[in-house]
């Protein structure tokens, strides 16, 4: 369940790890001297960046493959292939 939060443009989000999840986030938070809502909610920042981009990439090789391989060719020459 998301919530809004009084932030511009942030939303809070309420979620339930197990303890054997919250307490290594702990640790982990711990290490970078952040407190573990600021950690994970950069961990699932980084994630979902993550994911844009590889959708992002995958759409880019689907518009662009063909073309990309009728200028280059469609596989590489391997060593003892090569002129």
């Amino acid at each position: 369940m998301s919530t809004h939060d009084p932030r511009p443009g942030r939303r809070e989000l309420h979620i339930t790890v197990t303890d054997e999840v919250y307490e290594q986030l702990q640790a982990l938070a711990a290490d970078k001297k952040v407190p573990a809502e600021e950690y994970a909610a950069r961990m699932l920042t980084d994630d979902v960046t993550k994911a844009r981009f590889l959708a992002g990439a995958e759409q880019f090789v689907a518009e662009h493959a063909l073309g990309f391989a009728e200028h280059f060719g469609t596989h590489p020459t391997t060593g003892d292939q090569a002129a």
